[in-house]
């Protein structure tokens, strides 16, 4: 049986999508067990920065990598050693170059067991669909990268999550505003009325959104009842 998916996407590097999975986690898992996949992609002789230095660069080869268990990929301070920390039953760390991501993420969700995984990452869309799909950005977007405009074009996401304190009705103008000018990407229309906005005032809203899924998702039979 497919596992639900649940992903953590981001306009940017450094939006807050740890931050925001580590905080699903740590409040799902009180129902029952959550399992996470991070997402690390690279090039054969760099990942953009020193190939000398690249943390990612010795790892890739012919095949995507896949760590799975906590020997494997708990380190302190890393994003892995964060799912840990926030409660995961298990995390899987995918390590691939573009080509192999879809090949990477189908291993790490073969190995899911809990029924229930969060996924952080974004260029993994295009081969997997989740069942909840949410876009973390701050309400001033900048220049957003190109699987996240491509998601947002194709209707891919169910909510932006502000990672900042205030309203989400306050803040979602300024996204808007920010996607044309910074952008030149217009989100009106059917897109725009399918999503939701959320802020990190609005977690706790967030929290009891996603748990309504998966009761419904339990109740139709597409996911494992969870154990009482």
């Amino acid at each position: 049986m497919k596992p639900l998916i649940i992903a953590i996407s981001g306009t940017a590097s450094n939006t807050g999508k740890t931050t925001l999975l580590c905080d699903l986690i740590s409040e799902l898992s009180q129902d029952a067990g959550w399992e996470a996949i991070k997402l690390t992609r690279g090039h054969h002789r760099s990942c953009g920065k020193d190939p000398q230095t690249c943390c990612i660069s010795g790892l890739l080869g012919e095949e995507p990598m896949v760590f799975s268990g906590r020997d494997e990929n708990c380190s302190a301070g890393k994003d892995t050693g964060r799912y840990w920390d926030a409660g995961a039953v298990n995390v899987h760390w995918v390590v691939a170059t573009d080509d192999q991501v879809g090949q990477g993420m189908a291993a790490a969700l073969s190995l899911v067991r809990s029924g229930r995984v969060l996924i952080e990452g974004t260029s993994f869309l295009k081969y997997v669909t989740p069942d909840y799909a949410i876009l973390v950005s701050p309400s001033n977007p900048g220049k957003i990268k190109p699987s996240a405009r491509a998601g947002l074009l194709k209707g891919q996401f169910n909510a932006i999550y502000f990672s900042e304190e205030g309203s989400a009705e306050c803040l979602t103008p300024q996204f808007i505003d920010g996607l044309k000018t910074g952008n030149g990407l217009i989100l009106d229309g059917e897109p725009l009325s399918r999503l939701a906005f959320y802020s990190k005032t609005d977690l706790a809203s967030l929290v009891a959104h996603v748990r309504s899924l998966i009761t419904e998702k339990e109740s139709s039979g597409s996911v494992p009842v969870r154990e009482q």
